[in-house]
């Protein structure tokens, strides 16, 4: 086994024990050299404290600074990062620091890194010199996978020869400082000849040792053993009811069912039993963990035969909307988490498992079974859970997102389809009582506030949004002449605007732009709060989940859902606000944070150095929410690590309360549990509302 790692704090920045010492780029201080600075469009002094303070103006399309390496380059080979504490002076501002090779041209031959800040904030500015902590000694393919060891590619580490920090197309002065510059982190090389297969039989890196890896079938009994006992002397928050309500105080009116009630100036969830309930909970509880194994068979070692009892945990995948498979469906795939929890519980690993994942969320002061989880899991009704709503019709076609084009809510299919949707809960979680409510749609793409217009007029002649925007231009305008007079546009007749996909000019058209958009927000939120009234009453209408939004859109979710949701992968949404002039309660549908010191190779949207501060983070975190006087709940995504080879959209991040041996990380855990046991005294001790 590997020794624990031990950290040290150095200028801001942790380094693993084991590490090469940090290697200290630029210091400002006494014998700073001013002949390796160059600035555009930017003033360079150095302070008393030893830091660069850099005025930039907005003239210049990337006002800054450019610092040469003393001795003509640096060799970073063996390290992860360069990194430096930045203190913002002035207005928010996005810095940026980009490291070259010979020949850089903001493209090749170089790698960037930003931070964001506030006004008169700090942080610190990292630039990661590899996307792993290995990096192969030659290039090969790997495929399938967000982020995996490579070879070097964008920047050779051994020749870097200046940094340049800037900011991007500014419209005002900015006033930031720079702190010592230093390269740190380890990066280890890996012989390319020698690398596969690279996944062991557990699923877990085989080329990295670390605290907590597993080895064996007895290691999983053994760490079980350890953990049931922690989990029967830890059995949950004492003063919570059986649905994880607070029992501290009289209760409000029970109903029976969840609600939101405003409660002396902080929005809450109610439990059926009428306590406090605020929603701590994890995505993803139970769900599959499969890693496609089509085409990479080489990658993994030992691969279960046919015939062994661990093939049932082959599969076919068809969940591919980016990446590698996204043309390769159906491929194959494997379940190393799923077997690996056969090999501990044995044939009766399902109930088994689902049993201990509702000691430990209870035990964990977790009081939610959040998105994304297996029903087999929630409907045993031992925790109070959130249902998922999905469901296909008609495409508004102009539209474009991450995840696929926007719902055409103006054509009878968006009712139909989500009504027959529905009738599959009836029985099930509509009228259940540890139902909190229902999420409809994940992370749609909503744009601007104009975008899901233009979307509609690029669409084909018989598109149902298409035709309801034309009715409402032509109510409104008469005759076409009248809307080209105000567009500036030569349409024939009302039907030539339906063949033609030409944008207007947005000034022009912008008021009619906002109206339809709001139009056609208001109908998507409205059409699903009418089928849901209808089909499931008793729960409460959870939103749809923002990735981004707009104020217009927003606007509309808080008129028709009774709590509007966000996905939110950032370090705080202690500042989060509805738009202004709205109080409506919000609650958090995903967020996470991830490092690379335990064998996996992305560490998710929110990266953190090790699992010490990704703990911390937690804590913060979820503080922070609980502070909000309008969030009545935060779900982390997710319960167990993606596969080091990714989903069949590649993402391999790592994310996990639980590794994929079903191990908990006991960091982040005991940050769950600090935070999870005082749920109620901290948002009890948030001050109210102004």
């Amino acid at each position: 086994m590997a020794k624990p790692l031990t950290f040290l704090l150095a200028a801001g920045m942790l380094f693993a024990a084991g590490d090469p010492p940090p290697l200290t780029l630029f210091n400002f201080g006494k014998g700073f050299e001013r002949k390796l600075l160059a600035t555009t469009d930017a003033t360079a002094s150095v302070t008393r404290e030893g830091t660069l303070s850099l005025r930039t103006g907005h003239q210049a399309d990337w006002p800054g600074v450019l610092l040469k390496a003393p001795k003509g380059k640096w060799v970073l080979t063996s390290y992860a990062f360069i990194e430096c504490e930045v203190v913002n002076r002035g207005e928010p501002v996005e810095i940026h620091c980009r490291v070259d090779n010979p020949g850089a041209d903001g493209v090749r031959r170089c790698l960037t890194g930003s931070i964001r800040l506030t006004a008169r904030s700090k942080g610190n500015l990292r630039v990661p010199l590899s996307p792993t902590p290995w990096r192969l000694s030659k290039p090969m393919e790997l495929v399938g996978m967000r982020a995996a060891p490579s070879a070097p590619a964008q920047l050779d580490p051994a020749q870097v020869t200046q940094l340049l920090f800037f900011v991007s197309k500014p419209k005002v002065d900015h006033l930031f400082e720079i702190g010592v510059v230093r390269a740190g982190g380890r990066v280890r090389v890996l012989d390319a000849d020698s690398f596969l297969p690279f996944i062991d039989e557990l699923g877990q890196f085989i080329h990295a040792d670390w605290p907590g890896k597993t080895r064996s079938t007895e290691d999983l009994l053994r760490i079980w053993k350890a953990e049931e006992e922690e989990l029967t002397a830890r059995p949950g928050p004492p003063s919570w009811d059986h649905y994880g309500g607070w029992t501290g105080r009289p209760p409000r009116e029970a109903t029976g069912r969840f609600r939101v009630e405003k409660v002396e100036g902080k929005w809450w969830l109610v439990d059926p039993d009428g306590n406090l309930f605020w929603s701590h909970g994890a995505d993803c509880v139970g769900s599959s963990n499969a890693t496609p194994v089509t085409d990479r068979e080489r990658y993994f070692r030992g691969l279960p035969e046919a015939d062994s009892p661990l093939a049932r945990f082959y599969g076919q995948g068809r969940f591919a909307p980016h990446g590698y498979y996204r043309d390769r469906v159906p491929y194959r795939t494997f379940d190393f988490a799923r077997a690996n929890l056969f090999r501990k519980y044995g044939e009766d690993w399902q109930k088994a498992s689902t049993e201990a994942a509702h000691r430990r969320l209870r035990s964990w002061g977790m009081n939610t079974i959040a998105n994304w989880s297996e029903p087999e899991v929630f409907r045993m009704r031992r925790t109070p859970y959130v249902a998922t709503i999905d469901f296909s019709s008609k495409e508004i076609e102009g539209s474009q997102g991450y995840w696929g084009k926007f719902p055409d809510v103006f054509d009878p299919e968006f009712r139909g389809s989500l009504r027959r949707r529905l009738e599959g809960e009836k029985g099930a979680s509509a009228g259940d009582p540890w139902c909190i409510g229902f999420f409809v749609h994940n992370e749609l793409s909503w744009g601007d506030e104009v975008s899901l217009a233009f979307a509609a007029l690029a669409s084909p002649h018989g598109q149902a949004a298409k035709v309801a925007f034309q009715k409402d231009l032509q109510a409104k305008y008469q005759s076409i002449e009248k809307l080209n007079t105000a567009w500036g546009t030569r349409h024939a007749d009302w039907d030539a605007l339906l063949e033609s996909r030409e944008p207007p000019d947005r000034k022009k058209a912008g008021v009619d732009l906002e109206e339809f958009y709001s139009k056609l927000a208001e109908t998507y939120f409205r059409t699903i709060r009418e089928e849901l009234a209808a089909a499931a009453p008793a729960q409460l209408y959870l939103g749809c989940r923002f990735a981004s939004v707009n104020d217009r859109a927003a606007r509309a979710a808080a008129k028709y859902c009774d709590v509007v949701s966000y996905n939110c992968y950032q370090r705080s949404v202690e500042d989060l606000r509805p738009p202004p002039g709205i109080d409506v309660p919000l609650i958090i549908g995903e967020f996470h944070f991830g490092a690379l010191d335990r064998g996996l190779f992305h560490p998710g949207l929110v990266a953190t150095v090790n699992q010490d501060e990704r703990a911390e983070r937690y804590r913060s975190f979820v503080e922070g929410a609980l502070r909000n006087l309008f969030v009545v709940g935060a779900h982390w995504f997710q319960y167990q690590d993606q596969a080091t080879t990714g989903r069949g959209d590649g993402e391999n991040y790592q994310i996990g309360l639980v590794d994929v041996c079903d191990r908990p990380y006991p960091e982040t855990i005991r940050a769950c549990r600090e935070v999870g046991y005082r749920l109620y005294e901290i948002r009890l001790g948030a001050k109210s509302a102004r």
